[in-house]
């Protein structure tokens, strides 16, 4: 008989001896077809503690009521490791159970594997609390990882999605254009921003929306140049107009992987306005794989990237934000931790859940409706609500 199982069973003997006196309760041994029972058994349905065994190991050992598991007790998961758990007519509820990783504190189901609601504590720092599915993060979960960052939404098959959020009137909301929203070859038209108003989210993706959507816009992004020669001639009048009506406006511009760098940023700063309380500029990064492989790498792509942004930051005074895709994120954007841990990102993902970034502003539809603007728009969502929303505006002031 091995060492753990002579000593639980003599913890019963003691236990059940100091106890027999005038209780109704005798020590017992019964075969259970494979399994033998030491323990006790009462004649009034009252609880009592046993063990079950199969030849020298033990399968669980704690609690019974009328023949079942019942209460606390212990036993063993499929990869050997001790779990104390808490048992309701023969079926596992909850259970605690540790191994050289961290430990899950939370419901089970009856393999042991963390189901439903739960904690797990991990011994590198990381930490999370909420629903589980067959041993795996699944569903609604607050999380820290070992880095400590804190990840707060939606999680599958432990792959945190993020945030998914509802869109309601209390967000703040806002748009980028560029001379597309003014038509396409020689037929143009005016925009109208007595009129402008969000009305329609887009149709790429499924969004939660309460309410009707009818929103005013409260920001907008106006492409002003691309490379060092192609600038949009409407920008001007877009942003005295829609300044007017108190419109927070900025100004963006469009990176060529043909160009050098101070260049663009010489020509943007020559054909945009920045005036006190107006939005960072951007600078608008869409590469393709083939684009970046062709001007040398990442690393010379990187290195373009922060000579404009820092040209930029010095004739204005302010640190510009870099508009990025959620692919050029996942793929790219890791290999340079000083711009994505150092810059505001403004960031295009058309999915249900909110990016994982340093995010100031969230491009979450490119087939947006406006009124007072013919044909598509580029939607967007602030990182915060009308408090956070303010505090940005002062800090531009």
């Amino acid at each position: 008989m091995k060492p753990q199982t002579k000593l639980l069973l003599l913890v019963l003997l003691v236990l059940t001896a100091a106890c027999r006196g005038g209780s109704g309760v005798d020590v017992v041994v019964e075969q259970r077809g494979q399994y033998t029972y030491r323990g006790e058994r009462t004649v009034k349905g009252k609880p009592c503690y046993g063990v079950l065994t199969l030849g020298d190991s033990i399968v669980y050992s704690g609690n019974w009521l009328n023949g079942k598991r019942q209460g606390e007790g212990i036993t063993t998961d499929s990869l050997g490791r001790e779990v104390l758990g808490q048992w309701n007519a023969d079926t596992i509820v909850s259970g605690t159970v540790s191994d050289s990783l961290g430990t899950y504190k939370g419901e089970m189901n009856s393999g042991y594997e963390p189901q439903g609601h739960g904690v797990y504590t991990g011994r590198d720092g990381s930490w999370y609390d909420g629903q589980w599915t067959h041993g795996h993060r699944n569903g609604f979960g607050c999380g820290v990882a070992a880095d400590g960052k804190v990840k707060t939404g939606e999680w599958k098959h432990d792959r945190y999605r993020g945030e998914r959020m509802k869109y309601t009137s209390e967000r703040i909301y806002g748009i980028d254009i560029s001379r597309y929203q003014h038509g396409r070859g020689r037929k143009t038209y005016p925009i109208n921003w007595d009129r402008v108003r969000i009305v329609h989210l887009g149709s790429m993706s499924r969004k939660r929306v309460s309410g009707t959507v009818n929103y005013p816009v409260s920001f907008v992004y106006i492409k002003s140049t691309e490379g060092a020669s192609l600038k949009n001639k409407f920008y001007l009048s877009d942003y005295r107009a829609a300044k007017r009506r108190g419109i927070h406006c900025g100004a963006y511009h469009f990176f060529s992987t043909r160009t050098p760098a101070a260049a663009q940023a010489q020509y943007f700063l020559r054909n945009s306005r920045y005036e006190k309380g107006d939005f960072p500029p951007v600078l608008d990064v869409e590469p393709t794989h083939e684009q970046i492989k062709k001007m040398g790498g990442t690393g010379v792509l990187f290195a373009r990237i922060r000579t404009w942004l820092s040209i930029v930051h010095r004739r204005t005074g302010v640190r510009p934000i870099l508009y990025v895709s959620q692919t050029f994120v996942n793929r790219y954007l890791p290999s340079a931790p000083d711009l994505m841990h150092g810059y505001r990102i403004w960031i295009a993902r058309y999915g249900e859940y909110r990016p994982d970034v340093r995010l100031v502003f969230w491009q979450l539809c490119p087939d947006g409706r406006v009124s007072g603007i013919r044909g598509e728009v580029d939607i967007n969502v602030f990182n915060g609500y009308r408090d956070q929303f303010n505090e940005f505006v002062g800090s531009l002031k």
